[in-house]
């Protein structure tokens, strides 16, 4: 499984990969007990992104297993913090000091049927008529990738997170925010383009 793109930083290791065929993905091996329940029904290229990140894992932290509470992954032991992004053929895997968000999205124009579902039509000014899906698809993944840091508190990427008006010639500091009426958390999301996919990173 050949390493793809590695976007670590000083306090996060961040890699992405690149489905090969000729890659032993063993599920004996590399998938935990604890989680066999949760893939028996998956499709088979949903179940080789599970293993995949496995995969990865093993040569990051060979002797720690991710587990779930409530769909949220962790590490076990829990001594670094996880995210982790599938998209057939690529999945990716963070770990980091601080709480991390990490999403990968393939650029596909079905996503102009749902943009009333993750925005407000007064967030949509800046958005210009001839690349409307690229800027949809960053702010679908930026807002992933922050609920991934606010899990199980903040459920609704409409009510509950913003991504300020960005240019595509500034990627790597868009600014962000996980907010209800009490509350604002300020983030700067970083995103890459390769391959047709967009993939995100928000650090706490």
């Amino acid at each position: 499984m050949p390493l793809y793109r590695d976007f670590s930083d000083d306090t996060a290791t961040i890699l992405v990969w690149k489905y090969d065929d000729t890659e032993d993905l063993n599920i004996d091996e590399l998938l935990e007990p604890e989680n066999a329940e949760k893939v028996k029904d998956y499709h088979p290229k949903k179940l080789l992104e599970v293993l995949m990140v496995r995969k990865m894992l093993k040569g990051l932290k060979p002797n720690s297993k991710i587990l779930y509470k409530e769909r949220e992954p962790f590490l076990s032991p829990k001594d670094a913090e996880i995210s982790i992004t599938h998209s057939f053929p690529f999945a990716a895997i963070a770990i980091s000091k601080n709480k991390i968000g990490i999403d990968i999205e393939k650029f596909n124009p079905k996503i102009l049927r749902v943009i009333d579902k993750f925005t407000y039509e007064n967030e949509r000014g800046f958005i210009p008529f001839d690349n409307e899906v690229t800027y949809y698809t960053i702010i679908w993944s930026v807002k992933e990738s922050m609920y991934k840091i606010h899990h199980s508190k903040y459920w609704s990427l409409k009510k509950n997170y913003e991504v300020k008006p960005f240019e595509l010639k500034h990627l790597h500091h868009i600014k962000c925010r996980v907010y209800d009426e009490q509350f604002s958390d300020e983030f700067k999301a970083k995103v890459e383009f390769f391959d047709d996919f967009c993939f995100t990173i928000v650090e706490e």
